[in-house]
């Protein structure tokens, strides 16, 4: 019997641990993203993040840090948006990260290339915060960060995803869910300053 469930359980971690592929997003909302978990991230931490040059990241090297997430785009009415974030950005660089992630999830409002978006972003705004990858933020398949961000279950607080461009995310210097700000509530506002404890 002791061999069999020995047996049993060699067979059950084989079938579990079978690499994961590249999945391939053909909508319009994104350009290719890695799957590179299978299971949700116990912590906004571990979640794998690609930047807009298309290096592998995570949030940990922001941990003793309040970040700011933003679903950003370049043709809509909050885009000027950018201009304020990057003042946030460069005056409380101390306190804040301030992170970009491009999306066409409402009303084709970013369909530009990666490189596009940091280039459209640098020559109209001077934006020198983080930009990541170009991807889904809402419904099925939303990137697994505006995943975690839009599940209670996985932080703790929050069920709200974007409903459109400019949405803010705020997370505690450990990692935590603060809160949720909807595209109106503007990045200097006395709000988001406060929350920040500015």
């Amino acid at each position: 019997m002791q061999k069999f469930l020995t047996y049993l359980s060699c067979s059950v971690l084989l079938a579990c641990s079978s690499p994961g592929g590249t999945v391939t997003d053909t909508t319009p909302n994104s350009t290719t993203m890695e799957n590179t978990s299978t299971t949700a991230a116990s912590s906004i931490y571990d979640i794998a993040l690609v930047t807009n040059d298309g290096q592998k990241t995570t949030l940990s090297k922001y941990k003793g840090k309040k970040i700011l997430i933003v679903n950003v785009a370049s043709e809509c009415g909050y885009t000027p948006q950018y201009e304020d974030l990057e003042k946030l950005q460069k005056q409380y660089a101390h306190k804040v990260a301030v992170l970009g992630f491009p999306a066409n999830d409402f009303g084709g409002q970013e369909p530009g290339s990666d490189q596009q978006i940091a280039a459209f972003c640098q020559k109209n705004f001077g934006v020198t915060f983080p930009l990541f990858q170009k991807a889904p933020v809402s419904g099925t398949e939303a990137q697994p960060l505006f995943k975690w961000l839009a599940s209670k279950e996985q932080n703790g607080k929050n069920e709200q995803a974007p409903n459109w461009n400019f949405c803010k995310y705020l997370i505690s210097e450990d990692g935590t869910f603060v809160k949720f700000y909807p595209s109106k509530v503007a990045p200097l506002s006395d709000e988001l300053l406060k929350d920040i404890n500015l």
